[in-house]
């Protein structure tokens, strides 16, 4: 017996260990993502939190602090708001890219002809990088360019203008664009959503006479709306906050500066860092607030079509 208890021992301390090394496993694997999370995301939030309650200009060795100074000249000067206006036109397009996007999506759920092909082709502008879009898009929106000559081979010539210099339809222009590029993003949600809902409800809908209608109506919409309040909240989000299509395309001019390259502005064009950091802390409040007011309103319900 004492000879079986001592073999036994080295057995459940072998035992011990491998359950040991098992459960250690996921956080050895989480490592690498949480530290690059950790240098390139907080660490950086952590910055500009403090940042923003300095005059500091970016360039100088010293960092004065000066409290809520930046905050309240925020508060007092209210053109740096006024461009978030400017985001309205976004946030129409993002309707607009969602309603698109649904509908694509639920065509190329069901057996279509290419279908494959147009999935391609719908998430394609997604891949492009956003640098080259802008400039795209520049030729196609200049005087006499590709939108102009296809609006003149249809006998809509009248219609060309300054789709870039024009205030009352640049913004209208650069949201068009964002909405091409950002299609295939919610495509691809939405198209996986709906692959997601079991096949057999399809089939006991179509027993019961159910059209395509009835089937987007009753099950496919009802499926998928987890995935929608998260469009709805990336797209509230995404135009409070965009970047980079208005930016490369008019630089902010004729009335189409964003919230953020106002910041851009603040901090390497006025050298005015701290000021530029509180007004990247306000639009983070902004988005939040944003988010916090959509989960409320449509909260998140528990989907089971199982």
């Amino acid at each position: 017996m004492l000879t079986a208890t001592r073999t036994e021992a080295p057995a459940r301390a072998r035992q011990r260990g491998k359950r040991q090394r098992r459960a250690s496993t996921p956080y050895v694997f989480l490592l690498v993502p949480l530290t690059l999370l950790v240098v390139f995301t907080y660490i950086p939030v952590v910055n500009m939190f403090w940042y923003s309650v300095t005059s500091w200009d970016g360039l100088s060795p010293t960092q004065e602090f000066v409290g809520l100074d930046n905050y309240v000249e925020i508060a007092t000067r209210p053109e740096l708001f006024g461009v978030l206006k400017v985001s309205l036109y976004y946030i129409g397009g993002s309707v607009v890219q969602i309603v698109l996007a649904l509908y694509f999506a639920t065509i190329l759920s069901f057996d279509t002809r290419f279908k494959n092909l147009f999935k391609g082709i719908i998430f394609f502008p997604y891949l492009i990088n956003g640098v080259a879009i802008g400039m795209i898009f520049l030729f196609f929106f200049q005087p006499g360019g590709t939108l102009d000559a296809a609006l003149s081979s249809v006998g809509l010539g009248s219609l060309s203008r300054q789709w870039l210099g024009d205030p009352d339809v640049v913004n209208w222009s650069l949201a068009g664009t964002s909405v091409w590029r950002y299609l295939g993003l919610n495509f691809v949600l939405f198209l996986g959503a709906i692959q997601s809902i079991p096949a057999h409800l399809y089939e006991a809908a179509e027993l019961d006479g159910a059209n395509r209608w009835d089937q987007f109506r009753h099950l496919i919409l009802p499926g998928i709306r987890p995935v929608v309040g998260l469009s709805f909240i990336l797209a509230v989000s995404g135009s409070l906050s965009v970047f980079e299509i208005p930016f490369i395309m008019t630089g902010g001019a004729n009335e189409s500066e964003t919230f953020v390259i106002q910041t851009v502005n603040m901090a390497f064009k006025y050298y005015k860092l701290g000021l530029a950091s509180a007004m990247a802390v306000v639009l983070l409040l902004i988005i939040l607030l944003v988010t916090w007011v959509q989960r409320r309103v449509a909260p998140e319900e528990r989907v089971d079509l199982s």
